[in-house]
């Protein structure tokens, strides 16, 4: 059976092919009646199913060129993201985010806004600044930012609606290092103070709370510095009132720290600190599900407090949760787009009939902060409640009809969050 990463989702392709190279992409494109794209499997919902041709981009993998004068960097599809920084790092740069995973690809992170944290970092789609996608008909459309703003602000984020994506240019900077200590138990009262959430999230480079919503209590922050912002002193003895961990420590209660990214303060290339588990060991704690809801920064404590609320009914289903910012972007199916984001991320026990009982709780808690879902993840809103938050969605359904007149690359989860 062909199941995602985190095996809860089984997908209804009747075959998969593993191009080599675009040529081959184009000729199956153009070649199959129903087609849709596979990267590293990270999704949980029905979004990258077909019953028709499956593409698995595992094998465009390379990166093409590095562009020091203009700090660009093009890479086919479906390279992953610790692959990419190890490349990266050698050569003296650096990506400005990354998420939690470094296994995930970079056009299936793009494609469904996936992030990292940070006060100045927007999602990982923030950093293309040009898009190669075969059409339909097996035809190549390339956009930039620089030529074509419009269209281009509409096909990052794209949920495989428009092609496949087969080559991204991303902008890097010189690459830096990043020191990772974590405190134990910070308050959730402490965010209600406009000045002092701020504070929190302002703290680091990135900055993510950690809990299990036992109590109104954050039970770990991840408090990622730049090197030249510690002066090669120790981290702050206490981060307002979360005391340091005096080991090592996974974002799971009771879970080894041993494929979790260095901490302890010690500064390390930005590739090996941003994400919070290593590249090189298996991530997740077992089987899991995962949601994901961003509101508005200006709304995030009122939100959490509202999740407070609930904790009886999700901590029983929990492992672990995660806050962090977003900064703002202009990217049409963004949750992100138009306002400085929170994230609030459910890693779930596989238990989805319990789960799904206590989704729509969490849901209609946070309709009136006009919350977004993760495209990628689970959630149980309705289309009628979703679409609307999204402005720029009828100009989505008429660049996704250019690329994809008859309908190839549709499926039941476009079709029913996205594209009617």
């Amino acid at each position: 059976m062909n199941r995602n990463w985190a095996g809860n989702y089984i997908y209804g392709a009747a075959e998969t092919h593993a191009p080599e190279n675009t040529e081959q992409v184009q000729e199956l494109v153009a070649g199959s009646r129903i087609v849709k794209v596979l990267g590293s499997r990270h999704s949980f919902n029905g979004i990258a199913d077909t019953n028709g041709t499956h593409i698995s981009l595992e094998r465009l993998n390379r990166v093409v060129k590095l562009d020091r004068e203009r700090g660009l960097v093009t890479v086919e599809g479906g390279i992953r993201y610790g692959e990419l920084g190890s490349y990266l790092h050698e050569n003296g740069y650096a990506l400005r985010n990354l998420a939690s995973l470094p296994h995930i690809s970079v056009a299936g992170a793009c494609a469904t806004a996936t992030h990292g944290s940070g006060d100045r970092n927007g999602s990982l789609a923030t950093a293309v600044r040009a898009i190669e996608i075969v059409k339909a008909n097996g035809e190549i459309i390339r956009l930039s930012r620089e030529e074509a703003e419009e269209p281009f602000a509409g096909a990052v984020v794209n949920l495989g609606a428009l092609g496949v994506v087969t080559q991204l240019t991303l902008e890097v900077v010189p690459a830096f290092e990043i020191g990772q200590t974590v405190y134990e138990n910070l308050p959730l009262g402490s965010l209600q103070d406009r000045e002092r959430f701020e504070a929190v999230f302002g703290g680091g480079y990135s900055v993510s709370l950690f809990t299990d919503w036992k109590s109104s209590m954050f039970n770990q922050v991840w408090l990622k510095r730049l090197h030249s912002e510690e002066g090669g002193e120790s981290s702050p003895s206490d981060y307002f009132g979360a005391m340091p961990a005096k080991a090592k420590m996974h974002p799971v209660p009771g879970c080894a720290a041993d494929n979790c990214s260095e901490q302890m303060g010690v500064a390390g290339p930005w590739h090996e600190r941003l994400s919070h588990f290593r590249m090189d060991f298996t991530p997740s704690a077992g089987e899991e599900l995962q949601s994901e809801y961003f509101v508005a920064r200006d709304n995030a404590y009122e939100a959490l407090c509202a999740i407070d609320s609930l904790r009886a009914h999700i901590s029983p289903l929990l492992f672990v949760s995660e806050v962090r910012t977003i900064a703002s972007d202009d990217l049409w199916l963004s949750p992100c787009r138009g306002q400085d984001s929170v994230g609030i991320h459910f890693t779930w026990k596989p238990e989805w009939e319990a789960v799904r009982q206590v989704l729509p709780l969490i849901e209609a808690k946070l309709e009136p902060l006009a919350a977004r879902p993760h495209w990628g993840k689970l959630f149980t809103m309705t289309p009628g409640k979703l679409q609307p938050l999204y402005e720029k969605l009828s100009d989505f359904q008429r660049l996704a009809a250019q690329c994809d007149p008859a309908g190839k690359f549709r499926n039941a989860f476009l079709d029913q969050y996205v594209l009617r």
